[in-house]
C-alpha cells in the first residue's frame, strides 16, 4: 500500500472509530493529524492504543504549543477559543503507523489537559516538561513538578508573552553567604549593532 492509500486508509478508519470525539483530520507533508476534544484525550488515547486497526503502543512525544501570535491572527486548525495545545505522536511498532494527535485547552489562563501516564508511562516527563515550560496543568500526574528550571523559578518561559529577561533573577550573596533572588535589574539593550559598510566594500579592484 502506498503512503496516499495508508493515509486515506488510516483517516477513515479513525473516523470510523473515534467519531463523536474528532474535531477534525488533516493531512500535511505525508503525515496525518487528528485534533479530539480535550475533556475526551484519556479516553481516545486508551482506544488508540488497544484498538486493533491503531495498535499505538509507543508515545514518541509530547509537547506544549502557545498559539498566541500564531499566524499573524489566522485561526489554528480545529483551535477553539484557548491558545494553548499539547500534542502527541504516536507509533504503532506492530503495524508500522504514526499518528499525531492534538487538544487545544479551553481556558487560556489557565490551561488543562488531563494526563495520559496510566495509558503511556513514557508521557511522564514531557507533561512535567510542558508543565513547566508553558504551566499546562495536567490532573492525574502523579509528580507534577517542574524538571528543566529551578524550583523557583517564577512564569513558564516557553510561553509567548514571558519577557527574554525572565521575572526575577538569582546570584550569590557575599554578606548573607548565599543565593538569593531578586527582581530582574538587566536593562533592554540593543545586542546586534547596526552595520553600515561602504558601497565598495570587499571590492578587490
Amino acid at each position: 500500500m502506498n503512503s496516499a492509500a495508508y493515509l486515506e486508509n488510516l483517516e477513515n478508519t479513525l473516523k470510523s472509530v473515534l467519531t463523536e470525539h474528532v474535531v477534525s483530520l488533516h493531512q500535511f507533508f505525508d503525515e496525518l493529524t487528528v485534533v479530539i476534544r480535550v475533556g475526551d484525550i484519556a479516553v481516545v488515547s486508551e482506544i488508540l492504543r488497544d484498538h486493533e486497526n491503531f495498535r499505538f503502543d509507543t508515545l514518541i512525544d509530547l509537547c506544549g504549543v502557545d498559539y498566541l501570535t500564531y499566524g499573524d491572527g489566522k485561526t489554528a486548525v480545529g483551535r477553539p477559543d484557548g491558545r494553548f495545545a499539547v500534542v502527541y505522536h504516536l507509533l504503532s511498532v506492530s503495524l508500522n503507523q504514526r499518528l499525531r494527535v492534538k487538544v487545544f485547552a479551553e481556558d487560556g489562563e489557565f490551561p488543562v489537559v488531563n494526563s495520559v501516564i496510566d495509558i503511556w508511562p513514557a508521557a511522564n516527563w514531557f507533561e512535567r516538561e510542558a508543565f513547566d515550560l508553558y504551566g499546562i496543568v495536567f490532573p492525574g500526574h502523579t509528580d507534577l513538578r517542574r524538571i528543566l528550571t529551578d524550583y523557583g523559578f517564577v512564569g513558564s518561559p516557553f510561553r509567548k508573552d514571558f519577557p527574554l529577561s525572565g521575572y526575577v533573577e538569582m546570584r550569590y550573596d557575599e554578606d548573607q553567604k548565599r543565593v538569593i533572588y531578586q527582581p530582574v535589574t538587566i536593562e533592554s539593550r540593543e545586542i546586534t549593532p547596526h552595520v553600515i559598510r561602504e558601497e565598495n566594500y570587499g571590492d578587490s579592484h
